[in-house]
């Protein structure tokens, strides 16, 4: 069974993924999903303290939601991921540089593999896996893929609705 594109794909953006984790390490990559998380809940949080007063100044509503949320996650993101690199620079430069410059490899490796097995996911969604190229179906890694797609899927709530409440706010 020779290689196919769809194994050389995950190969290449696995490895990409981990050359740059590589270079930002571990600690990096981590703080920057804290980062991206404490945007959005910090977004979150503001929606409802502060949607009637940014009604107040931009209209239409929607625009004025999408206005508040959009720079309060913006803000928060850009303060906290100045602290975080602070941070991640100092751990890079001390005795556990290396080793969390190799930690981050292995988590661009796993971040790569995640990445393709969602857009693989989406692809089976939108097209049936009856008509996929034999480039996918005939693919080494497709095992991989699909295993690492349903253990993925088994995570979610089954019906995503439900995690919000009936008001539309989170919770």
């Amino acid at each position: 069974m020779p290689i196919q594109w769809l194994d050389v794909i995950l190969i290449v953006i696995m490895f990409i993924s981990a050359f740059l984790a590589m270079l930002r390490g571990l600690t990096r990559e981590m703080l920057s999903i804290v980062s991206w998380a404490l945007a959005a809940v910090a977004a979150l949080f503001a929606y409802p303290a502060y949607r009637d007063t940014a009604r107040q100044y931009v209209e239409p509503p929607m625009l004025a939601d999408g206005v508040l949320i959009g720079t309060v996650f913006i803000v928060t993101l850009i303060v906290v991921s100045l602290i975080t690199v602070r941070i991640s620079d100092y751990i890079l430069d001390s005795r556990v540089g290396a080793l969390d410059r190799t930690l981050g490899f292995v988590f661009g490796l796993a971040r790569g593999l995640i990445l393709v097995v969602i857009a693989y996911e989406l692809l089976s969604m939108l097209v049936p896996k009856e008509t996929h190229p034999r480039w996918v179906t005939e693919a080494r890694s497709l095992p991989v893929i699909e295993s690492t797609g349903s253990a993925i899927i088994s995570l979610l709530p089954d019906n995503p609705a439900s995690v919000f409440r009936e008001d539309g706010e989170p919770g």
